[in-house]
C-alpha cells in the first residue's frame, strides 16, 4: 500500500473526484424518499399515455413535479435536506469540509494555508461558482473548463481560483 500523503499537502485529485461523488450520492440518497413516493402517480401517468388513456401532453413537466411534491416522501426528503444541510454547514464552517471530504480526508484552506473562512467557501467557490449556470452556453462551457483545470500544478479548479483557495489532506 503507498504512504499516503502527509496532512497539508495538495489532495489528489481521485481524491476530490470521490470526494464530490460522494456528496452528490448522499444527495441524491436525500431525495429518494420524495422520488420513490412519488413513483405511483408517475407511473399511472406515464401509463395512461403509453395506453392510450391520456394524452401525451399530460407528461409535462409540472405533473411529474406535483406528483413528486405531493407525494409521501416529500416531509421526508425535506427533512433529511435540512438535516444535510445542518451538517454540511456545520463541518465547511469549522474544518472546511463537506460530509465527502471528511469521509475521504481532505479539506478547503486558504492557498497559504490558513483556514478558509465559512463565507469564503460557501460564497465564492459555491454561489459564486453557480452564477455562470444562469446565462445560455456560457452555464455548460464554464462547467465543462471548471473541473478541467484541475490537471495544472497547482490542481486548482476554476472555483479554487476564483476563492483563492487549495484542497489539502486534512
Amino acid at each position: 500500500m503507498p504512504p499516503r500523503s502527509a496532512p497539508g499537502s495538495l489532495a489528489e485529485r481521485g481524491s476530490r473526484l470521490l470526494a464530490a461523488t460522494l456528496d452528490e450520492l448522499i444527495l441524491l440518497a436525500v431525495s429518494l424518499p420524495m422520488i420513490i413516493g412519488a413513483m405511483p402517480a408517475m407511473v399511472a401517468l406515464v401509463g395512461g399515455a403509453v395506453g392510450g388513456e391520456a394524452d401525451v401532453e399530460s407528461l409535462d413537466t409540472m405533473s411529474v413535479l406535483r406528483a413528486m411534491v405531493g407525494g409521501p416522501g416529500t416531509t421526508i426528503t425535506v427533512l433529511a435536506l435540512i438535516a444535510w444541510c445542518i451538517i454540511t454547514a456545520w463541518l465547511v464552517a469549522t474544518n472546511g469540509q463537506s460530509i465527502g471530504k471528511r469521509l475521504v480526508g481532505i479539506k478547503v484552506v486558504r492557498t497559504d494555508g490558513s483556514r478558509a473562512s465559512f463565507a469564503r467557501i460557501f460564497l465564492l467557490r459555491n454561489v459564486v461558482n453557480g452564477l455562470p449556470n444562469l446565462l445560455p452556453y456560457v452555464g455548460w462551457l464554464y462547467q465543462l473548463i471548471d473541473p478541467l483545470l484541475i490537471y495544472q500544478e497547482s490542481r486548482q479548479c476554476l472555483h479554487d481560483r476564483i476563492a483563492d483557495t487549495i484542497v489539502v489532506r486534512a
